[in-house]
């Protein structure tokens, strides 16, 4: 059966290729699947770490805060 998903091949070292096979198991899953899992987590957060950065560069050259509830003002928009 042809599949959607793109193929991609990782070379692991052996402890890589231990930890895998464990959770794979543990989770009643085959390891590709458990790898993709993986990836998929640390490439979220990846996207956190730059979006964290942003939001630190933007803090530290922002204005004056704006108090909570004038944020939510409707009528001061």
């Amino acid at each position: 059966m042809a599949t959607t998903k793109a193929r991609i091949n990782i070379t692991a070292d052996a402890n890589i290729e231990t930890a895998l096979k464990i959770v794979a198991k543990r989770d009643g899953v085959p390891v590709a699947t458990k790898a993709a899992e993986l990836i998929a987590i640390g490439l979220e957060l990846e996207e956190d770490l730059a979006l964290a950065t942003i939001a630190d560069a933007r803090a530290k050259t922002a204005g004056r805060p704006i108090p909570h509830d004038q944020f939510w003002d409707k009528q001061s928009l």
